[in-house]
């Protein structure tokens, strides 16, 4: 978000084309009461002392225009820069947003890593074995996932961007979920490869794609406990899984099949349900909301002025692009070119690595602990219950404080004492002590939450969000990648020269994260003392004319960290 302070007074309206929108007042009766509290241009972000002002450069009317948004934005009829509303009026709307879109948002992580997670209850029911592979193969197995996920990121997100998030998310899920079908049939390493692949290259634009048609409709501020209901989603979709493999794997030998089998055809189904509903329910945009099985809107002309102006006062960068505007040549080079946004790629990275390994491999690991199939799948749920709730509370923490890099890099606190604590444990301990360590570290502070919405927030265009978010991702991938490698078949099975690996990448970790930190902080400096230096008419023509399209590169722009 821009860091402009706007202390205007009474709107007015600079925008012939749209009328001004009447304030009503808290009883619903259109007279506005003396002690009515409306959101309005002086509602916009307050401001410390010390950042960057334009109030004695420009005059209110060119403000305004600051935040107008280009005629081929489909929110566009709906802006008034004179419109107010009260909290009452948007917390009612974002309460809407959050029942219509997130739900279903959450709905579709849940069938995201349903058929993503799954390999974890086949692995329970003896699948290697099955089909002749060992931990090895799987590991490359899960490599050839992650290449192809990493790889389809990119692409999607510029398909999306060009057709529509709403029509490109529901041919992923679709796509991933008749992958997650033809699973059942694998019989070898061939078809555990190409089956592997497929579901990477389907799954691997989901998370850009909605993160970017979330922010269509949330604000800088409400996107990150937005994005922490994904992965507690994710997450909370782990308990359900192993409630579901628990039952199913126990069809082994019906017909001939192993419970795996059957496993992949039950969920994908119920996967593929889901994409073909999404693919009625998602709308374009906040304005576009009529149509199909949505009747005749979700949304009066009301709450469509209050939506539109809430997010574009919030973050003008939204409106410079339409939402089916395909990005340039030019404008995708300098994306990939963006060096302030590569240091939260760096933290992607290497971030996850440390706990990557003991997840997916943990219902492996209890299996070698002694634990059968049905009690494996079961003893994975108290882990995840727990990580939702760290999850949350980092999140929280994060808003309250107003701070990212620190809070994120508690996980790495957590992680660096339970790694020692695995790998200074005798071979000798018993399972259960184990298993608590283990569970402990899986169900570490989740980050990403803050991190995507942190690299949403830093990018402050459009075209950059577009691009900057499977740039993340693609470093989340490339981390995972390499943590696919770690736990090797002759280091099993307690794996000490991969967690030593482990301790190595916290410790990296925790530099880095200082390292972002002081970065930003720097660019920040850098910038204030360019704008001071500038003299008055050189303020008002970047005002004017530069900053608009400067994108995170602005003078009047602030990092965030």
């Amino acid at each position: 978000m821009t860091t402009i302070t706007a202390d205007f007074p009474a709107p007015i309206a600079t925008n012939p084309k749209v009328p001004s929108s009447p304030s009503p007042s808290r009883d619903g009766s259109g007279a506005s009461s003396p002690t009515d509290e409306k959101k309005s241009y002086a509602d916009v972000s307050a401001l410390e002392a010390d950042e960057i002002t334009l109030n004695d450069v420009l005059d209110e009317e060119e403000r305004k225009k600051l935040h107008q948004p280009i005629e081929s934005y489909e929110g566009f009829h709906r802006y008034d820069p004179a419109a107010t509303w009260t909290p009452q009026e948007e917390k009612k709307i974002v309460n809407k947003i959050d029942l219509r879109i997130m739900t279903l948002a959450c709905l579709l992580f849940f069938a995201l890593q349903l058929d993503r997670g799954n390999i974890g209850s086949a692995l329970s029911d003896n699948m290697l074995r099955d089909i002749g592979i060992n931990t090895n193969d799987y590991n490359n197995g899960m490599a050839i996932f992650y290449c192809c996920f990493l790889f389809a990121e990119l692409p999607s997100q510029l398909i999306s961007k060009r057709i529509g998030a709403e029509r490109m998310i529901p041919i992923q899920v679709c796509g991933w979920s008749i992958v997650t079908i033809c699973q059942s049939l694998i019989h070898g390493k061939a078809s555990f490869f190409a089956t592997r692949a497929l579901l990477g290259l389907c799954e691997g634009g989901l998370i850009p794609d909605t993160i970017l048609f979330l922010s269509y409709f949330y604000t800088t501020s409400e996107l990150p406990i937005r994005l922490s209901f994904f992965w507690a989603t994710l997450t909370g979709t782990n308990i359900v899984q192993a409630f579901m493999a628990a039952g199913i794997l126990r069809l082994r030998g019906v017909r001939g099949w192993e419970g795996w089998r059957y496993l992949f055809v039950i969920e994908g189904a119920l996967t593929l349900s889901i994409g073909i509903f999404a693919a009625f329910w998602l709308p374009a945009s906040p304005t576009q909301t009529a149509g199909g099985i949505r009747g005749k809107g979700w949304f009066s002309e009301r709450e469509e002025v209050i939506m539109v102006n809430r997010v574009i006062r919030d973050d003008p960068s939204k409106g410079k692009m339409h939402n089916r505007q395909a990005l340039s040549w030019s404008q995708f080079k300098a994306c990939l070119t963006d060096f302030d946004n590569w240091p939260l790629y760096l933290i992607g990275l290497s971030s996850y690595q440390p706990f990557a390994p003991p997840a997916s491999y943990l219902t492996l690991t209890l299996r070698n602990l002694g634990f059968n199939t049905f009690h494996t799948n079961l003893l994975v749920i108290p882990s995840s219950v727990f990580w939702i709730i760290n999850c949350f509370a980092l999140t929280l923490l994060s808003r309250k404080l107003k701070e990212r890099t620190f809070v994120s890099a508690i996980a790495q606190v957590w992680g660096l004492i339970l790694l020692i604590a695995l790998t200074t444990l005798p071979n000798s301990a018993g399972p259960w002590t184990r298993y608590a360590i283990i569970s402990l570290l899986v169900s570490y502070p989740y980050a990403h939450p803050i991190l995507v919405a942190w690299n949403s927030t830093n990018a402050n265009s459009v075209r950059l969000r577009t691009v900057s978010a499977s740039l993340y991702n693609i470093s989340v991938q490339i981390g995972s990648i390499v943590s696919t490698q770690v736990y090797r078949d002759g280091d099993k099975p307690y794996y000490h020269k991969g967690n030593k690996g482990l301790i190595a990448t916290v410790c990296y970790n925790l530099v880095l994260f200082g390292g972002v930190k002081a970065y930003f902080i720097w660019r920040n400096r850098q910038k204030k003392a360019q704008w001071k230096a500038l003299t008055k008419d050189e303020k008002v023509h970047y005002a004017k004319y530069i900053a608009p399209e400067a994108g995170n590169k602005s003078l009047l722009f602030e990092f965030k960290h």
